[in-house]
């Protein structure tokens, strides 16, 4: 199979669907990739990485589109990439269709095949094509939200870990999941004060059980996420419902009643964010004020550090990267209902349950698509 990969060209994006030993094995299966010039550049790989590991270089994005049996990227497609998609061409990447209507209607106007990394699911229901991304995110929160919290950022002036004498800074986490509790452990080895809200005590008695009575642990009602948002200096908004839009923890009217210059970090934005006045932005401006809240809701975090990002992505997604390329789309999929999971976009129509819903369109099952295949 011919494995396209195109530069990345959303702002501010510097990762790449793979890195040079990525490519090796793909290359060693007996398939052939195909790669953008200079799309390593952001990861500090060049052209001539790519030509030892075996992917052949070429001048534009155009022509891997038009020479691939499967397009791998990291962000989902920009609209003039999806132009370049044609019927039956596999698209694998992170989507967020959800909260995306414009781009759901693109990827079904090309009748491409598109598995999402995002809502790929494992044998125990955890989400291994969207954890490493989760686990940097979650770290860059707290990074990101403490710079935030600097008065220069529009922040309040407060240091996260406080000195002796003055008070660490409050931190709340909505969600106990992957993002979560990366946040989580990054703002206690700061020396915040933090505490994680979850609605499954089991997660909190695992969470509770690892780390003890130095990260407090909450059941997430209205009242604890009101009662914790407006105590904190720094909210880590980390829940996600898989393939659905994020629900809304931090209402518009709850803002009049946090701290002046108090931060709000949106990791669900994604997802279209889980705090009501959050709205997308790009690293080149990632922040915005609202009522005296900062709000911090860059859509591709994990972009920032792209070496790192790309080489955690890769070693999650190789494995079905090769599944794909060795049996084709439909076997592949026909043999893991776990990875069947991902399909999210095929033959023009939607078939992931939870983005259907979201987006208010007529569902066609996967398990029905592969019938009879």
């Amino acid at each position: 199979m011919k494995i396209g990969i195109p530069k990345e060209i959303k702002n501010n994006e510097y990762r790449v669907g793979m890195t040079p030993a990525g490519v090796r094995e793909v290359c060693a299966h007996g398939h052939q990739v195909l790669i953008e010039q200079n799309a390593g550049i952001g990861i500090g790989k060049n052209d001539d990485d790519y030509r030892r590991a075996g992917a052949e270089i070429l001048t534009t994005a155009e022509a891997v589109f038009a020479q691939a049996d499967m397009i791998v990227k990291v962000k989902e497609p920009q609209p003039q990439e999806c132009e370049h998609l044609r019927p039956g061409q596999i698209l694998f990447t992170y989507l967020h269709l959800a909260p995306d209507p414009k781009q759901a209607e693109l990827l079904m106007r090309s009748g491409a095949i598109a598995i999402a990394y995002e809502t790929v699911t494992d044998k125990m229901g955890r989400l291994p094509l969207l954890a490493p991304m989760s686990e940097v995110a979650g770290r860059m929160a707290v990074q990101v939200g403490a710079h935030a919290l600097e008065k220069a950022a529009g922040g309040a002036g407060i240091l996260l870990a406080g000195v002796p004498g003055v008070a660490a800074a409050k931190v709340a986490v909505l969600g106990g999941g992957v993002v979560g509790l990366n946040a989580a452990r990054l703002a206690m080895g700061l020396g915040a004060d933090v505490t994680i809200l979850d609605k499954s005590l089991p997660r909190l008695a695992e969470i509770d059980g690892l780390y003890g009575p130095q990260l407090k642990t909450l059941y997430a009602t209205t009242e604890s996420i009101e009662e914790s948002v407006f105590a904190a200096d720094l909210i880590i908004g980390a829940v996600l419902v898989p393939g659905a839009s994020a629900p809304k923890l931090v209402t518009r009217d709850m803002l009049q009643h946090m701290k002046a210059g108090s931060v709000l970090v949106d990791v669900a934005i994604d997802q279209g964010g889980c705090f009501e006045t959050s709205h997308a932005t790009t690293h080149a401006e990632p922040t915005y004020i609202v009522d005296n809240i900062v709000h911090y809701c860059v859509a591709n975090m994990p972009g920032a550090v792209a070496r790192t990002s790309t080489f955690a992505l890769t070693n999650a997604t190789l494995p079905y990267t090769l599944r794909l390329a060795n049996l084709g789309w439909k076997k592949a999929l026909k043999a893991d209902t776990n990875f069947r999971n991902g399909l999210n976009v095929a033959n023009g129509h939607i078939t992931c349950p939870a983005v259907a819903e979201a987006l208010g369109v007529e569902l066609l099952l996967a398990e029905i698509l592969l019938q009879g295949e």
